[in-house]
């Protein structure tokens, strides 16, 4: 039984991807919350042009904006399953997004205004749990936008991958961007700056003086953890047997 958990395991996921996945979530949660805490305080820019003034405010987007994060999870394990030069790389690229817009955060913290929900009925109580939960901060660049535009760019050559997928994945990303702009969280330059910054940090993510020095750290990581867990595995299925 032990030794079918760990094929089932090593089948969605290889043994080098699972620390580059976990970092990346860690990562992602600390740069967020971390940003909040360093830039309390601090002045808040609104950066919202006339353009986006004029965007109408439509509530129902927020079954996109949250439910997105299925869309992340789903394509984030199809990125890590790719071979192991193309995992690091987009791991690589996915870390570097998050320092820079932890710098953001902190340096250039913005905000905006949103429209004040009042009212009974199912969509706008979404929205004020939502306005709750997510506080107009760490909003230039935009991650929701950032892994979004990731999801897709991330499989866009992989052929392994149906192309009715790859094209799905890119219209998944852009209605996360819509969503963003329609319930009000986000405005157009934060959508523009997630994907530019995506774009270029992918590439930086396959200089080799970066995405070696990163699969160095993870080999070593994994041969560490992963390793020891396999040993493990075996020994325990050895005096089980």
């Amino acid at each position: 039984m032990q030794e079918q958990n760990l094929d089932k395991r090593k089948r969605l996921l290889p043994d080098y991807a699972v620390l580059p996945l976990a970092f990346a979530v860690l990562v992602n949660f600390s740069v967020y919350g971390g940003a909040k805490l360093l830039a309390a305080g601090l002045k808040h820019h609104n950066i919202a042009s006339a353009l986006d003034n004029r965007i109408p405010f439509i509530p129902q987007f927020l079954i996109i904006y949250v439910s997105c994060y299925l869309f992340w999870i789903v394509n984030y394990i199809l990125i890590a399953r790719q071979d192991k030069k193309r995992c690091y790389q987009f791991f690589t690229a996915d870390f570097l997004s998050r320092i820079i817009c932890l710098i953001f955060f902190v340096v250039f913290p913005t905000t905006n205004i949103r429209p004040n929900v009042a009212g009974p009925g199912f969509w706008n109580l979404g929205m004020r749990i939502l306005y709750t939960l997510d506080t107009p901060v760490n909003l230039f660049p935009s991650i929701h936008c950032l892994v979004s535009w990731f999801c897709y760019i991330g499989l866009r050559r992989d052929d392994r991958v149906p192309l009715w997928y790859r094209r799905f994945s890119c219209i998944a990303a852009v209605s996360v961007f819509l969503s963003t702009l329609f319930v009000k969280q986000h405005v157009l330059i934060d959508v523009a700056g997630a994907v530019i910054l995506a774009e270029l940090c992918q590439r930086m993510g396959r200089l080799p003086v970066l995405w070696k020095t990163y699969g160095r750290i993870f080999d070593r990581l994994n041969s560490l953890f992963i390793g020891r867990l396999g040993q493990r595995d075996q020994r325990r299925q050895y005096h089980e047997a």
